[in-house]
């Protein structure tokens, strides 16, 4: 039930470049609302691990290395909301070919996800937000008054995912993006917190054949029609 006097709260959720990103900022530009990227904490603190020489596989040190953290989404409503890590702007550090390698394992464990979670619930709490990620509308904001799953062909996914690292000045190989897209699902789906799949009261929508701007309307319509 939604908490009274809180703002609208809407969650996309969906696997590795099936678009999610892109049209929660919009759908959120579009609506004046707050956008969160959930998926940005977990990379901001991969990042800091990677950085630190941190093992990737110690739960404990992941934990603790969070507990240490300040993670900022910064945002005015216009553009791509930055990311600040213990007070400096990572965001263009956070899409890198290391950081994609290593997020679903950071992601993955309890002590990690739990304070995540705390800390992207105390961010949606006044509403008025769009929270994209793998387990908010199952999960982080369970609640929500509305919730879409995003999903997309593999090679639609891969291809995206292609086109942003080459417009970060790497060239990775095609097939090996869709491998590594293809194990972070299986990781994803099999973590044991928050692990991904559907809500069931969320609308799925396949982006594999749709323009951005379509995806957004479709969304949009679909928030006047159930929220406003």
């Amino acid at each position: 039930m939604k908490a009274v006097g809180r703002g609208p709260v809407v969650t996309v959720d969906g696997p590795a470049g099936a678009g999610k990103s892109t049209v929660a900022r919009k759908m959120a530009e579009r609506l004046g609302f707050l956008y969160l990227d959930s998926g940005a904490m977990y990379r901001a603190l991969a990042l800091k691990a990677l950085q630190h020489g941190i093992d990737l596989r110690d739960e404990s040190q992941l934990a603790d290395l969070l507990k240490s953290t300040t993670i900022d989404l910064i945002g005015n409503g216009q553009g791509q909301p930055s990311v600040w890590l213990d007070g400096e702007d990572v965001t263009t550090l956070l899409r890198t070919p290391e950081v994609n390698a290593s997020v679903s394992l950071v992601a993955g464990f309890p002590l990690v996800r739990e304070e995540m979670v705390r800390r992207q619930r105390a961010m949606a709490r006044e509403g008025r937000v769009v929270m994209d990620g793998r387990d908010i509308g199952t999960y982080v904001l369970p609640d929500a008054d509305l919730k879409f799953y995003l999903t997309a062909s593999l090679e639609a996914r891969a291809r995206r995912r292609l086109n942003d690292l080459v417009a970060l000045g790497f060239h990775p190989n095609l097939e090996t993006l869709g491998e590594e897209i293809r194990h972070r699902d299986t990781l994803d789906a099999a973590r044991e917190v928050g692990p991904l799949r559907q809500a069931e009261d969320a609308i799925l929508i396949d982006t594999t054949d749709m323009e951005v701007d379509r995806v957004v309307d479709m969304m949009l319509e679909y928030y006047r029609q159930r929220v406003s």
